[in-house]
């Protein structure tokens, strides 16, 4: 008897951070058009290094052109290391006066090469100035989600944190499970269900938030255990807004939970404690989960 097929691997289509994060891939690589965006999402050790590569490239063609072309002055005869150098003081606009066009043919060189300097430094301008005006938050979340009784009910919660202690203005969260279906039609496709939360907005997110969603029978996962997340090859995505009062916009933040990330009969570890000073936040806790009561039948398992 053959065995049964394998259960396709847990995918994530949202998360928080890019080990997480699910790698899609277009059938279509983007054109030019997302390069700009493309750049405006790497980090900044990354945009360095492509910019200076993109610098050193760019010289070294006009410096092979100016090579090849000749007529620039003091230049060692068939050195091409000295026109590369005039190639970089033409366009970091450097001007030392040493070595200087001296045909007609570089100095419409060098005037196509000034107009490439321009746009070329407008546009790294404009990316740096960009990546430091965009409002980043730090918000920690927590590496599991739990399921345990609160009040005497079953409830899916998930913890999370603000790392800059300042003040996120009017910080709302919303939480969603997507899980795939097979219509009526025989097509496959994912839904989208709001879960709703026992407190969805918060005046001053300031230290911890745990967010709460109630299983009773009114649930999507009102009967939905381990296995049958598992089968449904669900994710819960969690995503929060809010005013950060620092910089006075608008910010947010997504993580998301699959199947394996669901603990049952459990709560978060305490993180704060009261000590003389004033409240202690212990971050080293922060992913930490301790066993707890959970009613399943009240949960209908």
């Amino acid at each position: 008897m053959a065995n049964p097929p394998a259960p396709p691997p847990p995918f994530r289509l949202f998360s928080s951070d890019n080990a997480r994060r699910l790698r899609v891939r277009n059938a279509r690589p983007p054109g030019l058009g997302d390069l700009y965006h493309l750049l405006l999402r790497t980090s900044w050790t990354r945009l360095f290094l492509l910019s200076g590569a993109a610098f050193l490239a760019l010289n070294a063609a006009f410096g092979l052109a100016y090579w090849l072309l000749g007529g620039v002055a003091n230049a060692e005869p068939g050195s091409y290391v000295d026109h590369f150098f005039f190639s970089v003081d033409t366009f970091a606009t450097i001007g030392y006066g040493y070595m200087y066009p001296a045909s007609r043919e570089a100095h419409w060189l060098v005037t196509l090469e000034a107009i490439v300097s321009l746009f070329s430094n407008a546009v790294v301008t404009g990316l740096a100035f960009a990546k430091f005006a965009r409002p980043r938050a730090r918000i920690l979340w927590a590496a599991k989600a739990v399921i345990s009784d609160r009040e005497g009910v079953p409830t899916l919660m998930f913890r999370v944190a603000n790392e800059r202690r300042n003040h996120v203005v009017e910080a709302t969260m919303r939480a969603a499970i997507l899980k795939a279906e097979v219509t009526k039609e025989g097509e496959s496709i994912r839904r989208v269900v709001d879960l709703p939360l026992v407190r969805a907005s918060t005046p001053a997110f300031i230290l911890t938030w745990t967010v709460m969603h109630h299983i009773t029978k009114d649930s999507p996962l009102y009967g939905v255990d381990a296995e049958r997340l598992e089968a449904m090859q669900a994710e819960i995505v969690l995503t929060l807004t809010g005013l950060d009062e620092t910089l006075g916009q608008t910010i947010h933040s997504r993580t998301s939970f699959l199947p394996n990330e669901v603990v049952y009969a459990a709560r978060f570890a305490d993180v704060i404690s009261m000590t003389p000073e004033g409240r202690l936040l212990d971050y080293g806790k922060f992913h930490e989960t301790a066993p707890a009561t959970l009613t399943k039948a009240a949960m209908g398992l």
